[in-house]
């Protein structure tokens, strides 16, 4: 792809999860031979296994915080690098709240994906953690349509078409073929399919997104029933994603059927038939992580209207944003400065502060907000998961901020953030928020910088 058009690399495939914050790989040979003489050789020693012994490490509470001023002389360096351009950045004491080190913090600036921690946080203060999301199928009026049965979008975008035992994409997907065993129990002859797509309203697509992201993988049209969120090859990481994903749903259950998946259509209104089956959605917490990890922008979308449907607030890209920022205004969380169109990121015109961010995962860090301390579980590890799994991995592991450092990734063409926690070297937990907009071509690796400095400051009081 050419460099002009690139606009998001947060695609990776998820690595095996890290769960600790420290491992330790330990392994041991020992041969021993009696020279060259072969008769006499002893057997080699039994090899130990290699073991790994993670665990989280409790923080001391006396552990020092860093200085204001030695914060700023270890930031000088790196946050001079060319490669920022345009960088503002926020660091915080996370057991005091205190601001030690800013970067024009106030300044409004493209965030990318790191967008999606305002949806997470959101989403825990507004809904359950195991809250599911409904998808169904209602008969038709059977006088004037006999066979005709509708699919109901309910907001879940990650309905598979697998086949029964296949794999899926999205852990705990619900299934079309769950839907169509139960119709086949209900005792309807089907004839033909129709999609009420009628939950969401407005337009399917954000101003700001490029229609060239859909081939590109990145996003699709949001829709109340989608299937494999809209991925065309269900099970690849970079599968382009369909322009018609609530079409694609129905004709995945009318092939089900076994009816011809031609015929499938919009219904001209939600049906009043006799409900003859539905299918629940992973947990809200299973469906975040995925999301988070894999940076996953049709379900950060779907999701925001999961905290407008129970805000009172319309199920569409503005209802979305509508409340997930007064969920997060409610909470203490300043949002002045922030103006955004969507709930995932992807806009070029969404604007978000590094002191926005910050609080955000301050507030998931302190204790005024008990809800949203799951929030830090759903970030990505440094050199270890999600869209940072082949990230802080060089350098001297001594000094690597890899398993120190937990944070959400954004990237669009000459913009990168990044948002989250890391445990300094004497123990202290700091929270952290930095924007790179107009950034050179090594610019992740310069915001990377900026991170891993506030593993290895070493400037506490």
């Amino acid at each position: 792809m050419s460099p002009f058009r690139w606009r998001r690399s947060t695609h990776v495939m998820v690595a095996a999860a890290v769960i600790a914050l420290v491992a330790v790989v330990v392994a041991a040979v020992a041969v021993f031979t009696t020279g060259g003489n072969t008769s006499n050789a002893q057997v080699p020693a039994a090899r130990p296994p290699a073991t790994a012994n993670p665990g989280v490490l409790p923080v001391s509470d006396s552990a020092g915080a860093p200085t204001a001023a030695g914060l700023a002389a270890a930031m000088a360096a790196p946050v001079a690098d060319p490669n920022l351009g345009n960088v503002t950045g926020r660091v915080t004491d996370a057991k005091t709240g205190e601001q030690i080190w800013e970067q024009r913090a106030g300044v409004p600036m493209q965030p990318a994906s790191t967008n999606k921690m305002l949806t997470s946080g959101a989403a825990l203060l507004t809904l359950d953690r195991d809250e599911r999301v409904t998808t169904t199928v209602v008969a038709a009026d059977q006088t004037r349509q006999p066979g005709v049965v509708v699919l109901v979008g309910g907001g879940d975008p990650i309905l598979s078409a697998a086949p029964p035992g296949a794999e899926t994409w999205y852990r705990g997907a619900a299934r079309i073929s769950d839907l169509a065993d139960q119709v086949r129990k209900s005792g309807i002859t089907v004839t033909a399919v129709q999609v009420d797509n009628s939950l969401f309203s407005g337009p399917d697509f954000a101003p700001g997104w490029d229609p060239a992201d859909i081939d590109g993988g990145d996003i699709a049209p949001i829709q109340a029933v989608m299937v494999d969120a809209g991925r065309t090859q269900p099970t690849t990481d970079e599968s382009r994603r369909s322009t018609t994903p609530a079409l694609d749903a129905g004709r995945a259950l009318a092939m089900a059927l076994r009816v011809d998946p031609a015929t499938v259509t919009f219904a001209p209104g939600p049906p009043t038939g006799r409900q003859l089956a539905s299918v629940q959605s992973a947990p809200l917490f299973e469906r975040l992580r995925q999301m988070m990890n894999a940076s996953d922008n049709v379900m950060a979308e779907t999701i925001a209207r999961e905290v407008a449907k129970a805000a009172g607030r319309p199920l569409s890209f503005a209802g979305g944003v509508d409340a997930v920022t007064s969920k997060l205004a409610s909470a203490g969380i300043d949002m002045t400065g922030a103006t955004l169109v969507d709930s995932s990121g992807l806009s070029i015109l969404d604007r978000l502060t590094a002191k926005t961010l910050d609080e955000v995962v301050g507030a998931a860090a302190g204790s005024d907000q008990p809800a949203m301390r799951p929030l830090l579980d759903l970030l990505p590890i440094a050199g270890g998961s999600g869209t940072l799994s082949d990230r802080f991995l060089d350098g001297d592991p001594k000094t690597s901020s890899a398993g120190w450092l937990r944070a959400k990734t954004g990237s669009l063409t000459a913009i990168n953030s990044l948002a989250g926690i890391v445990t300094d070297a004497s123990g202290r937990v700091l929270t952290f928020a930095f924007i790179s907009n107009d950034a050179g071509p090594t610019g992740r690796l310069a915001i990377d910088a900026l991170a891993g400095t506030l593993r290895n400051c070493g400037c506490g009081a």
